[in-house]
């Protein structure tokens, strides 16, 4: 048996760790694995039913599992532990697009899967977890990889039941969670509404900073604060500097958002981006207007991010 908690890696801490841990252990008693070996012992007992014969627990991330499945002849079966609701996400990043997207529910899946064909499987056990508002990509892997290792336990503690109830996958609702990657940080200004880029600022930018370009140069946008409220009417990647909040906001589609710190050539605050290139450049152009310049929008990038990410449901 193969059980991986691929999507789970990047997600594990001291806490999540502890759980993995334990979970193992009693799978390892309750199969009666022998550590040292990782071998099955024998014990004599009477005839009976035949029993499902696992061969191997393993845990390991996609890419690690994919290589080692390749040089193994299992006949047994191969469990993993995917979190999302399948098939809703399937793929490498379920969580990053279930935050990116505004999902307000989603769980864990334990499946039974052939060597080399992940996340499609017949679905074994599943649990609902709800998202909780405003919570970030690492928050809910967290949540998520703690509820997985109880399920994966539950799971295999009645495991000759689940898979007599094993259910496969609905072909309806099937969507694909590819990579996530810097092309998805990129800001379309006129497409993408106050909310989506807090989705998006929450699910990829703790590690890939949302992006967008000013005077021809990429900018890193920082510190994201939310969206914030004025009457202002103007086009959309407008930016402003707010004394009041000490914040640069910026136009969307249907409102505005403000970031605290930028990146470009180096490190920013809002009144330093205001004082060192905003305010020059409006400066150059009339001195009767407020300080306002354009943030310009990728569009050709973010088109090729919607069209990746949406494929899966294309085909359904």
């Amino acid at each position: 048996m193969v059980c991986g908690k691929n999507c789970f890696t990047m997600w594990m801490n001291r806490k999540t760790d502890r759980i993995f841990l334990k979970t193992l252990n009693y799978v390892l008693n309750v199969l009666k694995f022998s550590p040292s070996t990782n071998v099955r012992t024998q014990s004599t007992r009477k005839p009976g039913p035949p029993r499902l014969s696992w061969r191997l627990l393993f845990f390991g991330t996609d890419q690690f599992a994919v290589e080692s499945l390749k040089l193994l002849n299992l006949c047994s079966g191969i469990l993993n532990v995917h979190p999302s609701l399948l098939p809703r996400w399937r793929g490498p990043a379920p969580v990053f697009h279930t935050v990116m997207h505004g999902d307000t529910v989603t769980g864990v899946t334990v499946i039974q899967i052939l060597p080399n064909k992940f996340d499609v499987g017949p679905i074994l056990n599943q649990e609902i977890h709800q998202v909780p508002k405003n919570c970030t990509a690492e928050d809910l892997g967290a949540a998520l990889a703690t509820k997985g290792a109880h399920l994966l336990l539950n799971t295999l503690m009645k495991l000759p039941e689940k898979i007599a109830n094993k259910r496969e996958q609905e072909l309806k609702g099937v969507t694909f969670a590819p990579k996530i990657n810097t092309s998805m940080s990129w800001i379309n200004w006129e497409e993408q509404t106050c909310d989506q880029i807090a989705c998006l600022c929450r699910a990829i930018g703790s590690r890939i900073p949302l992006r967008t370009v000013w005077m021809g140069k990429t900018i890193k946008l920082l510190d994201f604060v939310g969206k914030c409220y004025t009457s202002d009417e103007r086009n959309p990647g407008s930016v402003y500097y707010d004394k009041d909040s000490n914040t640069l906001a910026v136009c969307c589609k249907d409102g505005w958002v403000a970031f605290r710190t930028v990146l470009l050539n180096k490190r920013l605050t809002a009144a330093d981006f205001y004082n060192g290139y905003l305010n020059q450049t409006v400066k150059k152009n009339t001195s009767s207007k407020p300080a306002q310049g354009q943030f310009v929008s990728q569009k050709g990038r973010t088109e090729e991010l919607q069209t990746n990410t949406w494929r899966g449901q294309k085909k359904q």
